[in-house]
């Protein structure tokens, strides 16, 4: 490490020290608004986000069954037709129709949503900078809750399934998903110094992935006993829970302008800036090309999960709720694998580094998924991807330490733009490609995602090598001095 770098840590445990308290097991500046009940918890902005993936995960594979049952039943297949699903039905017509069809809608309603989501994240995540990091927890939250009704009603009134897309479009207007991780992630950088941040990023996407695995079992088990009706009231539970927990118990960190607007052209205006500026110089160019490499690892995760279930559900795998369940939770351990590995990895290695061992895992896990025709080789391919989360904590840091603390908003709504350009990219790409590759390679998406992350791991490596060679020349030249 070198000197700047000391003292930036230094300074900033200085004002953390001279400008913050102890409450509730962790720092709440003096400066700013309390929640209205004390915390218990040695924890912040963690419940957040594990309550929202839970929903999350929950009813990704809930709704995409029942887009499956449902166009399944308008177009008459009900999957005993020549034998039921196996290997003899890879060439059905009927079924390739139903996954056809299923895709395409998944595909519109997605595309509805994160449009939609892609602006109105923008404009919360910088507006947090003003109006303060609860309202970017709260106002998602209750968003996505007005999404899980509209569901209940398509399901209990059986209307078309394009009100779905209409679910969607009410939680892009209160900025979806993306809009609490640019807000949780924003609350860490707010709140750790630069030596931690990589690891405190890291334990924030291990939520991600705890939160998925409890959701990815007992969706299975549930949608297998029960329906599902049933468990989508309790992803309305757990918005709900995740807005209320925010406005109780997680403390502010900006203190609130009550002047701030939320329908602004500067909270566009400060994310231009930010990579407009090349001060200190080559900021710019390393902003650019670790938040390219960011696009497109985020891009080949979030296409490639779009078509786990379709890939599950169709021969010759053919699983069921219960299957499909605990293959989505296989997928989520390894959010906590990668967080224990990244932790260890960081004992020996440079971050840098780090990010391409993760990029390795997601590259083999690939390869095996679209090979992947018995239960035992798609697990194996989710058992190769242990280590495939330990890439996006490494940019998050990287990214979040080339911009001063004061620009920490702007540089969170610019990444919570681009996750959302992930999802409209990746929904657009990966559940076109899948249908239309079908006749001749059924795992050909996957092929195509493993190619793409070798771009950033290039970008990354690059990169390292350039650090790593300034950093020692600028210890030469304090020797030397």
């Amino acid at each position: 490490m070198d000197d700047s770098d000391t003292s930036a840590i230094l300074a900033e445990d200085l004002e953390l020290r001279d400008s913050s308290k102890i409450c509730c097991c962790f720092k709440v500046p003096q400066n700013k608004r309390p929640p209205p009940c004390a915390c218990p918890f040695s924890v912040t902005v963690e419940p957040v986000m594990f309550l929202s993936t839970f929903s999350i995960v929950l009813q990704m594979p809930l709704y995409t069954q029942y887009l499956w049952d449902r166009v399944s039943e308008d177009v008459g297949y009900n999957g005993t037709k020549g034998g039921g699903c196996n290997a003899s039905t890879v060439y059905d017509p009927l079924q390739k129709e139903v996954e056809t069809l299923t895709a395409h809608w998944s595909l519109y309603i997605n595309l509805g949503g994160f449009v939609v989501g892609l602006i109105m994240v923008t404009l919360l995540g910088s507006w947090s900078d003003r109006a303060g990091r609860r309202l970017v927890l709260i106002i998602p939250s209750l968003g996505l809750a007005v999404q899980a009704t509209v569901y209940l009603i398509v399901m209990y009134l059986k209307l078309p399934v394009f009100w779905f897309l209409i679910g969607r479009i009410c939680s892009g207007l209160s900025g979806d998903f993306n809009a609490i991780l640019a807000g949780c992630f924003a609350y860490v950088a707010d709140t750790s110094a630069r030596g931690s941040r990589t690891f405190r990023v890291a334990i924030l996407e291990a939520c991600l992935g705890l939160a998925g695995m409890f959701a990815s079992i007992i969706g299975g088990q549930w949608r297998r006993a029960q329906g599902y009706i049933n468990p989508f009231w309790l992803v309305l539970a757990t918005n709900l829970a995740a807005a209320l927990y925010a406005y109780l118990f997680v403390p502010e960190t900006v203190t609130p302008d009550p002047e701030a607007k939320l329908l602004s052209t500067r909270h566009h205006r400060a994310v231009y800036r930010l990579y407009a500026s090349d001060a200190p110089q080559g900021r710019r160019t390393k902003l650019w090309l670790y938040t390219l490499c960011f696009f497109l690892v985020v891009s080949v995760h979030l296409g490639c999960s779009d078509l786990y279930v379709l890939y599950e559900l169709s021969a010759p795998l053919c699983w069921g709720p219960e299957l499909i369940g605990y293959g989505s939770a296989a997928k989520h351990v390894a959010y906590l694998t990668s967080l224990t590995g990244l932790r260890v990895m960081q004992c020996c290695l440079e971050d840098s580094w780090v990010a391409l061992v993760g990029l390795t895992s997601n590259i083999v896990g690939l390869i095996v998924f679209s090979i992947a025709n018995t239960t035992a080789l798609m697990f194996t391919g989710y058992g190769l991807c242990f280590l495939f989360m330990a890439s996006t904590p490494v940019l998050r840091s990287k990214l979040s330490k080339m911009v001063d603390p004061s620009e920490q908003g702007a540089l969170f709504a610019s990444v919570a733009c681009v996750e959302g350009l992930c999802s409209l990219v990746s929904s657009g790409v990966f559940n076109s490609l899948y249908p239309a590759t079908l006749h001749f390679m059924k795992g050909f998406p996957f092929i195509f995602g493993a190619v793409i992350l070798f771009i950033p791991a290039g970008i990354i490596g690059g990169l390292g090598c350039q650090e790593k060679k300034e950093s020692r020349e600028n210890r030469e030249g304090s020797g030397i001095s």
